[in-house]
Formats: C-alpha cells, structure tokens, sequence
C-alpha cells in the first residue's frame, strides 16, 4: 500500500455484520451469516477500502499513517439500511381515511367516498414544489436518523405531467442537497385521474407526453404501476410496462397486494421487483422465481391496513430473493419505520435474523438494482450504521426500539437528529 492520508480507520466494533458471502435468494440459516468479532473497517473518498480485524487494519493504519476514528463503547456495525419502496414525496394527511377505515370501512369504499389515493392526489397537486421539498426533507431526516442511507421515492400522487413532473424534481432537488441517496421512480400509473374516463388513453398520454420527459431530464429510470381492481388491470398494465421498456426504464411493480394478477405481469416484463404480494400462494411464487424477480414485501401497508403479511416464509423457502420495505404513504402505510416493520414481519413470518437484516440491506440494494451498497466489503460505497449493543442479535430483538446512534454516509458521521 502507498502513503495514504486521507484513509480513516474506524473501530473497534464488537462485532461487524459485513453481510457478504450470503446466498442471492432463498433461505439464509443462523449459521451462514458472517459475523466479525473485534472488526474495523477502513475507508477512503466515500468509499470501503478494508474490513477485517482491528488489530490488523491497526498496525497497517498505524505505518500508513491513516487517520482514526475510535469507537469506545460496544458497538454493532451493519450496512446502512436500504428502503425500497416509499410514497414519501405527498402533502397532506389521511388521518381521515384511517378513521374510516377502522370504523369497518373497507379500502375500496373508502376510495369511493372521496378518500384514498385521489385525496392524497389533491393535495399533492396544491403544494408547490418549495413545499415538497420541505416535506420530503423532514421525511428524509427522520429516515437517516433511524438507519435508511437509500430510499427508494415513488411520484404517483400528480397523475398530470406537470404535476408528475413536479413530484421528481422535487425529489431530484432533496437528493442533490440531504445525505440520503434518494432513488426516484415514476408512478404515474398509481390510478386513473378524475379527469380521465378511460384508463388506455391515460396511459398512452404517459407515454407519450411524461416518460419521454422523464428520461430526458434524468429524473428517474424507474417506472411502477398499481395492478389491482381499482387501478389498472394485468392487460393495461402489460401493454404499459412493455412500452416503458422499450423507453428503457428499469420496471417495479405494485402487485398481488389484494388480488393476484399482478406477479403474472412483473414476471413476463421481467420486472427487477415485485411489491406487496400479500395475496400471492404458491403458483405467483414459482412464477416470481422462475423469471429471478425480487419480491418487496410491505409490512407497513399489512399494519395501516390491518391485514395479513405477505408469505415472506414461504417465498423464501420458495427460493425467492426478499426484500422488505416499509411503503411509507399517507394511506395505508403512514409509520414509515423500517426496522420495526422488519422486525415484527420477521417474528410473525419466522424468518431468521439474517434473513431479516439482508431483506433490508443486501437484498433490497438488489430490488433497487443497485450493486455498490447493502453489504460491506472493498469498493462498496461507505454508508454504514451502529447500534449500541455487543450483540447483533438484540437489534431485532428490541422490535425497532434499539436505533443506530451512529450513522456515517460515504465515510462521513451525519449528524443523527430524529425531527
């Protein structure tokens, strides 16, 4: 090694969950999961350099002359957490819809009645773009602060290509200026606007008139749709994707959340990822598996809407890859906290801690696509969290109660404050 200045050795941790060496998809035993004892981990222009023991990355840090960045209590050290699928860009509240809805009201009646996606919709389209931002970045801060170093940010509620438009600049704008990594992802198709009767031409206005402009001014290579009764059906929703394709957008689906003709489409278009999938069985997980999609479950739309979990078990089990995040929305899914939802989907799902933590590091890095963060390793980008605790195993344990208190984004310590 040369003589490197600005190399910083941070440690020693208690134990480092490097969560490297894991299988891609599948079930992952207690025992796969590699755990160092008394590690440290170098890193330099954002960037991880070495993990290993401390007392070695010591006496090269110490020849080196690297700086040092001590750690003097116990501490677990994780990647930061990845969420892979939020509505967090919206103005307003639906603590209206929630009132409704546990007074016995159903999801579809509520939408009926003025509430639901449309409600968020207006008042999405009232805030100016100074005032999303506001939001989103309040949103953001809370996020960092409890451990999320990517998120995943939906458009959805504009449903006009201004409107739309607005959504991802605002996004673009937040992700230029926070710490957090945000990644954007167009869901014009979240519904039918009011102003539209027939969802065929809506959808073929997108095409012609949003995503071009999408791609152009860079301001997502994602596009989503809702496959359900009350928004679009598998047939439109294929047509749709495959044009987006074709534009060369990455594809995600909103799929199986209450019916299952979702999947069916995410694995023909070859979707990076399916979400929801609560209502899938055993013939949507084969066909999820077969065509390698990722599938995203949302233990924060179970708990807003007081349904079951989707089959996170058998989908693993099934041999598929699953992820977990926490569809933060002003509707179904209004708590947004990642590590809580993980932990109790994991307690009522069986799921092992290593599955539970990679659905939120490792393997939701690859619902997002993205290659260069969710593990810690050498070239992966330095964004990692720690807990205070000597053992890994309280972090779910303590069902989200127990948050990181330090939280270093590309190599730098951010200033944790929850708002």
């Amino acid at each position: 090694m040369n003589h490197h200045e600005n190399f910083t050795l941070i440690g020693p941790f208690t134990q480092i969950l490097t969560m490297t060496n894991l299988p891609e998809a599948g079930a992952i035993t207690d025992d796969e999961l590699d755990v160092l004892e008394d590690g440290g981990i170098v890193v330099c222009d954002g960037v991880i350099k070495m993990v290993g023991k401390y007392n070695v990355l010591l006496k090269v840090a110490q020849e080196e002359h690297h700086n040092f960045e001590k750690i003097t209590e116990p501490m677990v050290l994780l990647p930061g957490l990845v969420d892979a699928h939020t509505h967090i860009c919206f103005a307003g509240s639906r603590a209206n819809d929630y009132a409704m809805r546990v007074a016995g009201k159903s999801y579809l009646e509520i939408a009926r009645n003025g509430g639901g996606i449309l409600d968020s919709v207006r008042k999405t389209r009232e805030a100016t773009i100074v005032e999303l931002v506001g939001l989103l970045k309040k949103r953001c801060d809370r996020h960092l602060a409890e451990g999320v170093t990517t998120c995943e940010v939906k458009s959805g509620y504009g449903l006009t290509v201004d409107d739309e438009l607005k959504m991802l600049e605002a996004i673009k704008l937040v992700n230029k200026h926070h710490e957090i990594d945000l990644v954007p992802t167009c869901l014009a198709a979240h519904m039918r606007p009011p102003e539209y009767s027939d969802s065929n031409v809506y959808l073929q206005h997108v095409l012609e008139e949003l995503l071009p402009q999408v791609k152009e001014q860079e301001l997502a290579n994602r596009v989503d749709i809702f496959i359900e009764d009350t928004a679009f059906t598998e047939r439109e929703s294929l047509e749709y994707l495959l044009a987006a394709k074709e534009l060369g957008f990455d594809i995600t689906v909103h799929a199986d959340q209450f019916s299952t003709d979702g999947s069916k489409v995410a694995a023909e278009v070859g979707a990076v990822s399916a979400d929801h999938l609560e209502a899938s069985g055993e013939a949507e997980i084969a066909l999820l598996k077969e065509a390698g999609v990722v599938a995203t479950v949302l233990p924060g739309a179970s708990l807003g809407l007081g349904m079951h979990y989707a089959p996170a078990r058998k989908m693993l089990d099934g041999g598929l890859c699953v992820a977990i995040a926490t569809d933060w929305n002003p509707g179904s899914a209004p708590m947004g906290d990642l590590l809580l939802q993980a932990a109790l989907i994991g307690a009522s799902e069986k799921l092992t801690i290593p599955e539970t933590i990679a659905a939120i590091t490792t393997r939701a890095a690859k619902a997002l696509n993205l290659k260069d963060r969710g593990c810690l390793a050498k070239g992966q980008v330095a964004d990692f969290i720690a807990f205070p605790t000597s053992n890994y195993k309280e972090i779910l344990y303590f069902q989200g109660k127990l948050k990181p208190t330090i939280v270093w984004k590309r190599g730098e310590k951010v200033q944790v404050t929850i708002p």
